[in-house]
């Protein structure tokens, strides 16, 4: 690549003009093979850099050159912006990306890169100090004219001001934000997101701004070059959120889709809609070019280099107010590639390059949703999971880190089979991305493909994306940041499969499993499969799941076939260890069903277009050893305890914070299971524990007759 420029000086460092020769991307999986996608597209060498804990992972394997950087935590490794540029410097790399996240939007980081005389794939340092700081940013967009939502002191807040937003001044991604609707809790939440913060960004700054329940967040993804002109590419609209984390992003926005579609037909149909109020917009501007006017005038406001994304709350009216402005890549940049053809990447690479944008910025077309599959537990708090991913599988995948031109689904993720997930870094698996024509077309195809999806090894959020694709009112467009508080949580996060279906899968599971028992025994030639010398008794196999308990599954070989207890008329077609085929009755005639079976450890997983089982295989006698007191609290991840709520002998209440646990840089409150006294506290401030620990007791009290 080479630039067009001579050398020059941006945000207070030396960028020397020239071929990118060498990439380094100071950041670990999904993002950095993002990256090097494009870099090995263009060919340009790769540098990687790895934790410990990241040794095995694929974007070390992926890179041409790898550089170990000592330790596990974030803080020990990509945090440390000294020991990444010497990274880069004893590879040979000429040039840093940052990806998101980590330092990626740390100042004094980008300064030092190119105070080394490496190529910072990023804005101008003074952008990122101006948009670093939320307070300071909001003061200097006002001032420029993009509309904003005022920042309140939280020495300051009311009950006036409540409900309130308690965010990380120096980053995002939900870590550090807290909603505060009790001033009694407004202290003890402040110090949680202040330690949050302090954990993810090195910054323990926040602040508080007003908090709308039922806002839509919607971005604009700008891109600026070296010669002052700015692209506003396109918008996203990223409303549905846990935690304030984005879980579902789609380009274009529906709210803007449909208040440009009003706007169109005229006042009549303006006065006719749902939403309550006008619609907003002067002199009959759409919503789409005044978000992408604002969007424009924070950029230049900045003097903007590089891909950058203003993020905006709206309502339904169409208003909305300047957020914070992100000077980065973001993790929903590939719903934007697809609805407008560019690969963001290479821009960034050509911009840092000194080369200019092209002469014409592309046109949109058709629609884009992108989700995030986390290795989490939304039915049980979001709780993150760790450990094995034996198998991760997404049907009807087209290509992976790259844009598609046809109907399809694009696959960004950071793991492969066998990947391990650790404790210290977000729990993301992949970005899943649908591209087609139409928005249900695009919502239609994602879901179908996560159902289909093998995810074997980890507890996930598919079920969940795959209820909100499908839920009528995300097709009708209806996705404001309540989303899941509006539409029961619980509900969403209730698993894909029937208990029908999912008892008729752990049949099939059995079978399979007395194939494989047949295969491995010695006298397979010369009895009958499940043959025993008292007939009339079954065999009997037992499998746990997580949703519906112990299910047996009692059944007999006979000379027809097999007949299973509880499921009259099922007739075996074949089976074989891996595969079952079974005819099932049904009021028209049966209708034959395959499942597919795959075994890792006491963990049987079963895929079929029924939807997704996994069950654990139960030993047919326990330990006694391995039985735990009733009432013991045990760690639902691993973690490090960093607070403690009572102590050993103390009387708690049901629902009382017991401890504090530390996992994949957010805090986790462990409760107490009932009302009774704290029998045992087995651990301490500081002490790292493994899924499953003990870590205490609560004897539950005695109910008094009534």
């Amino acid at each position: 690549m080479t630039a067009s420029r001579s050398d020059s000086v941006r945000g207070g460092g030396r960028v020397t003009g020239g071929p990118i020769t060498n990439v380094l991307v100071a950041n670990r999986g999904e993002i950095a093979r993002r990256v090097f996608a494009t870099c090995r597209r263009m060919g340009i060498g790769t540098t990687a850099v790895y934790s410990d804990a990241d040794a095995a992972s694929p974007h070390v394997a992926e890179a041409d050159a790898a550089i170990r950087l000592p330790g596990n935590t974030p803080a020990e490794t990509y945090l440390r912006g000294e020991l990444i540029i010497e990274a880069a410097l004893s590879a040979g790399a000429d040039a840093i990306h940052p990806g998101y996240g980590f330092l990626s939007e740390n100042a004094e980081f980008a300064r030092s890169v190119l105070d080394a005389g490496l190529v910072w794939i990023g804005p101008p340092v003074a952008a990122i100090e101006q948009m670093g700081s939320k307070v300071e940013s909001k003061k200097m967009m006002d001032a420029a004219g993009v509309p904003v939502l005022a920042e309140l002191d939280p020495a300051e807040v009311t009950d006036a001001h409540l409900p309130v937003l308690i965010k990380a001044s120096a980053g995002g991604g939900g870590r550090g934000m807290r909603v505060v609707r009790d001033l009694a809790e407004l202290r003890d939440q402040i110090a949680g997101a202040q330690r949050e913060a302090e954990s993810a960004f090195g910054d323990p700054t926040v602040f508080c701004e007003r908090y709308l329940e039922t806002g839509r967040h919607i971005e604009v993804q700008v891109m600026s070059d070296t010669f002052g002109k700015t692209w506003a590419v396109g918008e996203r609209e990223c409303s549905i959120q846990r935690r304030h984390q984005k879980v579902v992003e789609e380009a274009p926005s529906p709210l803007v889709e449909k208040i440009d579609a009003l706007r169109a037909q005229g006042p009549e149909a303006v006065a006719q809609r749902d939403h309550a109020g006008p619609v907003s917009g002067a002199d009959g501007q759409s919503m789409r070019d005044r978000l992408f006017e604002a969007a424009r005038l924070a950029a230049e406001a900045i003097g903007y280099e590089g891909a950058g994304t203003v993020e905006f709350l709206a309502d339904e009216k169409g208003d909305f107010f300047f957020l914070e402005m992100n000077t980065r890549l973001q993790v929903e940049h590939p719903v934007t590639e697809q609805t407008t053809g560019l690969d963001l990447v290479r821009l960034q690479l050509q911009v840092a390059s000194g080369l200019p944008l092209p002469a014409n910025q592309p046109a949109l077309r058709g629609h884009s949703i992108e989700v995030r599959l986390y290795a989490e537990d939304p039915a049980h708090d979001w709780q993150p999971q760790s450990g094995p991913v034996h198998k991760i599988e997404i049907p009807f995948t087209a290509g992976e880190f790259t844009v598609l031109d046809q109907p399809g689904v694009r696959l960004d993720t950071g793991v492969v089979d066998e990947s391990v997930v650790g404790v210290h870094y977000d729990p993301m698996l992949a970005k899943v991305i649908s591209y087609a024509e139409t928005r249900a077309e695009a919502a239609h195809l994602l879901a179908t493909a996560l159902q289909r999806a093998k995810i074997h090894g980890l507890v996930t959020n598919r079920d969940l994306l795959v209820r909100v694709l499908r839920h009528p009112a995300f097709l009708a467009g209806d996705t404001d940041t309540a989303f899941f508080a509006t539409h029961d949580l619980a509900v969403l996060s209730a698993p894909l499969v029937s208990e029908a279906h999912e008892a008729l899968s752990i049949v099939a599971a059995a079978l399979a499993d007395s194939a494989l028992n047949r295969g491995a025994s010695r006298l397979a030639g010369l009895a009958p499969s499940g043959w025993r010398n008292l007939s009339s008794l079954p065999q009997t196999k037992s499998y746990e799941s997580r949703t519906t308990g112990i299910h047996e599954v009692r059944y007999r070989f006979t000379r027809t076939g097999v007949a299973v207890e509880g499921h009259d008329g099922l007739e075996l077609i074949s089976v074989a260890p891996d595969r079952v085929v079974l005819a099932v009755p049904g009021e028209r005639g049966s209708v034959r069903r395959q499942f597919e079976i795959a075994r890792y450890g006491d963990l049987v997983a079963i895929d079929s277009p029924l939807g997704p089982v996994a069950v654990r295989r139960l030993p047919r006698f326990t330990d006694p050893s391995e039985q735990v007191a009733a009432g013991s609290l045990l760690a639902p991840m691993p973690g490090s305890v960093i607070r403690l709520g009572a102590a050993e002998g103390d009387h708690v209440k049901q629902g009382q914070p017991i401890l504090w646990l530390e996992a994949m840089k957010m805090e986790h409150t462990i409760t107490a299971p009932a009302t009774g006294v704290l029998s045992a506290l087995n651990v301490t401030v500081g002490q790292q524990v493994e899924v499953g620990t003990v870590l205490a007791v609560v004897e539950e009290e005695e109910q008094e007759p009534s």
